[in-house]
């Protein structure tokens, strides 16, 4: 499980360097084969360890070919994976295009979501930080059933 903010740089390659933490995990689960996708709802990339990928997969060869909205989820998140394996050092080379969706610089956010990271430019990610927390103040959102039995 994968969980916290992790502020790194992107060398000068456009490699990631994963967390010391995380790295035994990675090796565990998945030899260290590492997928790497775009976020279609944020301007923000998704790294999956290979076997949580794989399950997304699975979903997507399900969607319809024929459906424009699905046959566009498919186009967008399949055309932009990149699978890649971690170096001896941890690092994960990021493919320019996937840099470029991102507008990643050299300072980024490297944020665990359970079974995956996201992986942000620092700067987009305060914004993106600052704009969640006014908006958690203001009550506007639509609080929906599983919120509502949320707790902490």
């Amino acid at each position: 499980m994968f969980r916290g903010a992790n502020a790194i740089n992107l060398d000068a390659k456009g490699r990631v360097t994963i967390p010391t933490r995380y790295r035994q995990a990675l090796l565990d689960d998945c030899h260290g084969q590492l997928v790497c996708t775009i976020d279609t709802q944020q301007s923000c990339l998704l790294l999956y360890p290979l076997t949580e990928w794989e399950e997304i997969e699975l979903k997507l060869s399900k969607l319809s070919s024929m459906n424009p909205h699905e046959r566009r989820l498919q186009r967008l998140l399949l055309g932009y994976a990149m699978e890649g394996e971690m170096d001896k050092s941890g690092r994960f080379l990021l493919s320019a295009p996937l840099r470029q969706h991102a507008g990643l610089d050299k300072e980024i956010m490297l944020v665990g979501q359970l079974n995956k990271f996201e992986i942000w430019d620092a700067n987009i990610w305060h914004e993106q930080v600052h704009q969640d927390i006014e908006t958690e103040k203001s009550g506007e959102f639509e609080l929906t059933e599983r919120l509502q039995d949320f707790s902490l």
